[in-house]
């Protein structure tokens, strides 16, 4: 696979500023929007105050938004181990897509395909690991939901370019947390969500907080139930993904 990016599209946008610290992350989005001329507009006019460094369109063409030794504005208010603003530490890459609520579907595979290959450079560019590739709702759980439960993400930890737990033998444990409750296995699950990387309050409390984030994790790890209740399944999930965090 290429080590350097040279086939792209060049879509500057004027807003960005200029970047002091170190590439720590990438965080992946979907641009929400209807189509890619609109997204890109967006991304050109000052008065939006958002843009990102990678574009990559459904047909898997990729637009250089902003040059990676600038901040793009795109990660928002965010928090990832105890790391906050991460527009100053990341490369945000959007991929074309409507997006919830906007008929919200499955990423193609010519953007699969250039993701692919710009998350290979960029890891190897940046010396990342792997680890630190997450979702813009990985990060914002309570605002985002990007890039969502139809992203793929165990065909990328197929190729070794972001982290899928092992799965060990099933937990079967008689749980269920859920909103209002407060106990000491909420602040339990809590405390491993955390170690992940998650924002969590620091009470006993199921609050919606908590379901923002379980539900984030969910999109990631077990996409086929968002729902922001940690069963015996979910908790299983957590405690597999925490003890390699």
């Amino acid at each position: 696979m290429k080590k350097k990016i040279n086939n792209f599209k060049l879509d500057l946008s004027p807003n960005y500023s200029k970047r002091i610290k170190k590439v720590k992350y990438i965080i992946i989005h979907y641009t929400g929007m209807d189509n890619l001329l609109e997204t890109i507009n967006l991304f050109k006019n000052p008065a939006s105050k958002v843009s990102c460094h990678w574009l990559i369109s459904r047909r898997g063409v990729l637009h250089k938004i902003v040059e990676e030794y600038n901040i793009a504005w795109h990660a928002g208010v965010s928090f990832w181990k105890y790391d906050t603003n991460l527009n100053h530490k990341s490369i945000g890459i959007e991929l074309e897509n409507k997006g919830h609520g906007n008929q919200y579907k499955p990423f193609s595979k010519s953007q699969l395909l250039t993701l692919e290959k710009l998350i290979f450079v960029l890891l190897k560019k940046y010396k990342l690991k792997y680890t630190n590739v997450l979702g813009h709702s990985d990060i914002a759980p309570d605002r985002k939901l990007d890039p969502g439960e139809l992203f793929n993400w165990e065909y990328f930890a197929k190729k070794k370019l972001v982290y899928w737990p092992s799965l060990g033998k099933y937990y079967n444990k008689d749980i269920l947390l859920q909103l209002g409750m407060k106990n000491k296995e909420v602040t339990y699950i809590k405390s491993k969500l955390k170690k992940i990387g998650y924002y969590c309050t620091n009470n006993s409390s199921y609050d919606l907080i908590l379901k923002h984030t379980v539900e984030a994790f969910q999109r990631r790890f077990l996409p086929e139930r968002v729902n922001g209740i940690v069963d015996s399944r979910v908790y299983q999930r957590i405690l597999e993904v925490a003890k390699n965090a």
